[in-house]
């Protein structure tokens, strides 16, 4: 099993932490029951949302990959022809190659 990238990390902590705090404000729940039931929902909401973040980016790459994306709606070639030397074209003479000699 791969491990969590830094992202999925933050995403699925910062989400159990507020759906955990929202839930206990907004349900006002006073028994252990309840804050535990509240406490399994958060930290189940914060797996799917740190399963979710590669899913979204791979959905992404495969998107740009297949020329899909609205961002690329128009692709250009460009031709660039090779260009000889200056000095082979007009035929001087090459200096001598460095030796280690004496």
């Amino acid at each position: 099993m791969p491990r969590p990238n830094p992202a999925q990390l933050a995403y699925g902590s910062a989400t159990v932490m507020c759906s955990a705090f929202l839930m206990l404000l907004l349900s006002q729940a006073r028994s252990g029951l309840g804050v535990a039931v509240i406490a399994f929902a958060a930290l189940a909401l914060g797996v799917l949302v740190a399963l979710a973040v590669p899913a979204a980016r791979s959905k992404r790459r495969e998107a740009r990959a297949v020329g899909t994306s609205p961002a690329r709606t128009h692709t250009t070639t460009v031709r660039v022809r090779h260009r000889a030397p200056a000095s082979a074209a007009t035929g001087a003479a090459r200096l001598p190659e460095p030796t280690l000699r004496r």
